[in-house]
């Protein structure tokens, strides 16, 4: 991967922490993904105008991103809900670089070179050791662990797809423009449903982080799908799940968790992982 590649996906990994940091933040944790997601499908609009449509062969693979992403959510509110954010956000993110390693592999043989792969693995394997920072899971947890392995299944999911369908579609702006306003309305919706009016009202006290919220996560995934034009779907996965090291460092600073020492390990890792799946 190209150096201007490399800095866009970090890039991309510091947004996403920051977005998953304020949805942290925000209590209730359906308001701040309504929020979120309410600003990505209104920012989409100006990305949909301004480019070209689709190509015709990119449409059946957004229709399908749009509706795993939506899983993705659900899944991932289920588990913020079940469990503690410094446990789940990271077994999330990182069992997704192994999948799309797979995935990619499979379906568009894409096979990462040995040094690389391993990189991959090295990634996973820091990311996944953040698990324990918080302490050794609980047999209460199960539920909580369970919800995080299959949100890293649909992010392993919708990863591989968008890399295929952005890559058809002609244009990264356009895919990425249909794609948040194709799935930015349905959590909204599905919520107004459950709640009523009064939704309306909730949201107002956090509209401001929540709608910025938006605009970083729309902002990272846009930089995710443009390296997908561009660099190999694994490696690409890999650094961006980066994001997980610099959120155990929002959670020292924002949140006052401790560091320890399985983030400092974690850290080590990450840091060799990314040096790895970034050699040509």
């Amino acid at each position: 991967m190209s150096a201007g590649i490399i800095v866009a996906v970090l890039l991309a990994a510091v947004l996403h922490a920051v977005w998953n940091a304020i949805a942290h933040a925000i209590p209730d944790r359906l308001i701040g993904f309504v929020l979120i997601e309410a600003a990505c499908a209104i920012l989409a609009i100006p990305m949909v105008v301004a480019s070209p449509l689709p190509s015709a062969r990119s449409w059946p693979l957004l229709i399908i991103s749009a509706a795993l992403h939506v899983i993705y959510v659900v899944l991932l509110m289920r588990g913020y809900r079940l469990g503690d954010f410094g446990q789940v956000y990271p077994l999330t993110r990182g069992t997704s670089p192994l999948l799309v390693a797979v995935g990619a592999a499979l379906f568009i043989g894409e096979v990462p070179h040995p040094v690389q792969l391993l990189g991959v693995l090295t990634v996973s394997a820091g990311l996944i050791l953040l698990i324990f920072a918080g302490g050794r899971p609980s047999r209460a947890q199960p539920p909580a662990l369970g919800a995080a392995l299959l949100t890293g299944v649909s992010i392993a999911a919708y990863t591989t797809v968008d890399g295929v369908g952005v890559r058809a579609a002609g244009t990264t702006l356009g895919y990425a423009g249909w794609l948040f306003l194709l799935q930015g309305p349905v959590v909204p919706a599905v919520a107004y449903a459950m709640r009523g009016r009064k939704l309306l009202a909730q949201i107002r006290p956090h509209r401001t982080l929540g709608l910025t919220g938006g605009a970083f996560s729309l902002s990272a995934y846009g930089l995710v799908l443009w390296a997908q034009t561009r660099g190999a779907l694994a490696p690409v996965a890999a650094l961006r799940e980066s994001s997980v090291v610099i959120a155990a460092v929002i959670g020292v600073l924002r949140f006052h968790e401790p560091f320890g020492r399985y983030r400092i390990l974690s850290s080590i890792l990450v840091a060799i992982g990314v040096v790895l799946v970034s050699i040509p």
